[in-house]
């Protein structure tokens, strides 16, 4: 039986696509760069993803992160470069402007509350997490929130896992959950902590690495049966 779901949040809960969208593109606006058209988004997007999968791989530092993947994409667009600490700072405050929650996740999380317990793990930064958390609502739903940047440790590294454990009480391995979009931080940090994987995949995206997968949804409504499929056969064992 299903008692804890350790969820995701960007790209599972909420829309992150989006929300970084209007961040960058108001950033552009307030540190005066000129026109920030949709390419360059996705361009940015690109080498954002390059970035974070580097320092889940222990490659980078988190600050390396945050100021270097502006570096290189001011350089690519021919923009000065010196900006890039600031506009950070100002990107991750502008993050949590942009709500939008993929398949109605806050009413879902509500309607969970009190039959499982749920618990935000995310490799945000803290600053852009507490104001999405915030604004969302969802900081009232969930039984605890782990942020790596808090704990010292990322996802997919088993030490994240590991301290969230620490916390949360006794359960067996079974008897937890990790619900997310990322197969390099989110599947493969639930294959190193030997719980249960649950892969949202909205957009049917091959499956590209050698992970273990238990379930596999493109609606995190789904949840719903997986918890009572899962309830089902644990009564029969029992």
């Amino acid at each position: 039986m299903i008692k804890v779901i350790l969820w995701d949040v960007d790209g599972t809960l909420l829309d992150f696509p989006k929300a970084e969208y209007e961040a960058i593109k108001t950033c552009f606006r307030i540190f005066d760069l000129g026109e920030c058209t949709d390419e360059m988004v996705a361009r940015y997007s690109e080498i954002n993803k390059k970035y974070w999968e580097m320092l889940e791989r222990k490659e980078l530092t988190k600050p390396e992160v945050l100021v270097g993947r502006f570096r290189e994409f001011f350089a690519k667009e021919k923009i000065q470069t010196d900006c890039a600490e600031d506009f950070n700072k100002e990107y991750q405050l502008r993050l949590g402007d942009t709500i939008c929650f993929c398949d109605n996740s806050y009413e879902l999380l509500k309607s969970l509350k009190g039959r499982v317990k749920q618990y935000a793990v995310t490799n945000g930064t803290r600053i852009a997490q507490d104001k999405k958390l915030n604004r969302s609502g969802l900081i009232d739903v969930f039984d605890g929130i782990f942020i790596s940047e808090d704990i010292g440790i990322e996802k997919p590294d088993v030490g994240f896992f590991q301290s969230v454990f620490e916390r949360i009480g006794q359960y067996e391995k079974d008897e937890v959950m990790i619900v997310g979009d990322s197969l390099t931080s989110d599947m493969q940090g639930g294959n190193n902590a030997g719980i249960l994987c649950c892969w949202y995949n909205p957009k049917h995206v091959p499956l590209t690495k050698a992970l273990r997968i238990d379930y596999e949804i493109d609606d995190l409504n789904r949840i719903e049966d997986i918890l009572i499929a899962a309830k089902a056969c644990y009564g029969k064992d029992d």
